[in-house]
Formats: structure tokens, C-alpha cells, sequence
């Protein structure tokens, strides 16, 4: 019997997924806080529409009923990556503009990177259970984030976290699906499965 087909490691593979469940979460209800707080403290509406930012990953996807688990599990761990770069640049553009006057915005916003960091973890913990060897990590330098105007950087901003947002609940449904199936499943998981 393989490793990842034990009882021990179904019940951990269950573990880590309902846990992850409650992590998406969270951080779905914190960036939830998070967004009001920027667009109230960056002077934007709320209903302002954004175009799609570069280095941004889409949470939606394109035959989502036909990805394997473990392809989920890859999308999601690029995408927390991604956005754990862009919310390092966002807080230290906070910093730059703002200094220590940038009120609950600035503490906010690391609570969320915090979350986004433990996130990915997490969905490393997920892949070595799938027996599947977790990605490196694009260079060990983030890229230079472009020279924005500083309303450019907002929208920016209100883009990242809106993505982000929609990442966390695209990330309980990924894990939903992950926790019917057992560790190692590589079977393409279809929506007719989900809830």
C-alpha cells in the first residue's frame, strides 16, 4: 500500500484540508475588513471598476471541473505566492506614503500577508502529502514592482485585494473537492461532486 493511501495519511490529508478550509476563511473575512478599510482610507469608491492587474493571478478558472487535485492544489500555492510578493509591495508602499500615520490600514494589511504566507505553507504541506514535490519559487528576488502614479498604485491595490478575495473562496471550493477525495487523487475532480 502506498504511503499516501494509509489511514494515517487520509486522515491527515482530511486534517490539513478542513483546516485550510477554515484558513480560506478567515482571510476571505479578514481581506473582506481589509478592502473597506483601504477604499475608505485611499479616498476611492467602492464600486470603481478595476482592469485586470499585471502579476495578478485570476482566480477564475477555465475548466475548473476538470482539473486534477494536485493541479489545483499547484494553482493555488502560485497564486498565494503571487499575492504574498504584491502585498509586500503594497505594505511598503503604505510605509513610503504614509509613514506611522497610516492608521489601522498598515496593520491590516501585514495581518493578511501573515495569513497569505501561512497559506502557502499550508498548500506545501498539502503537496507533500500528495507525494508531489512542491514548486520552487520563481527567483529568490521579487521583481521590481513598476513606477506607478500614486493613483495607479491604489487601483493596484484595490485589484490585488479584490483578487485575493475571490482566491480565498475559489480556495474552499478547491479544498472541499480535495477533502472528498482521498491523498494522492489525481483523478480529474468534477463539479458535480461540489456542494
Amino acid at each position: 500500500m502506498a504511503a499516501a493511501d494509509t489511514p494515517s495519511a487520509s486522515l491527515r490529508h482530511h486534517d490539513l484540508c478542513s483546516r485550510g478550509i477554515r484558513l480560506a476563511r478567515k482571510m476571505r473575512s479578514d481581506v473582506t475588513d481589509l478592502l473597506d478599510i483601504y477604499v475608505e482610507q485611499q479616498g476611492l469608491d467602492a464600486s470603481i471598476s478595476v482592469a485586470a492587474v499585471e502579476g495578478v493571478p485570476a482566480a477564475a478558472a477555465e475548466r475548473w471541473a476538470e482539473q486534477t487535485g494536485t493541479q489545483r492544489l499547484l494553482d493555488n500555492l502560485a497564486a498565494y505566492r503571487a499575492f504574498r510578493v504584491l502585498l509586500a509591495q503594497m505594505l511598503e508602499e503604505q510605509r513610503e506614503q504614509l509613514g506611522d500615520a497610516n492608521g489601522e490600514l498598515g496593520p491590516a494589511l501585514a495581518a493578511v500577508l501573515l495569513q497569505v504566507s501561512a497559506f502557502a505553507y499550508h498548500l506545501e504541506e498539502l503537496l507533500e502529502l500528495e507525494s508531489r514535490r512542491t514548486p520552487a519559487e520563481e527567483g529568490s528576488e521579487p521583481p521590481a514592482p513598476p513606477r506607478l502614479s500614486l493613483f495607479e498604485q491604489k487601483l493596484r491595490g484595490l485589484g490585488v485585494l479584490r483578487e485575493l478575495a475571490q482566491w480565498a473562496v475559489r480556495s474552499v471550493r478547491d479544498l472541499r473537492q480535495l477533502a472528498k477525495h482521498g491523498p494522492g487523487s489525481s483523478a480529474a475532480l468534477g463539479l458535480a461532486d461540489s456542494q
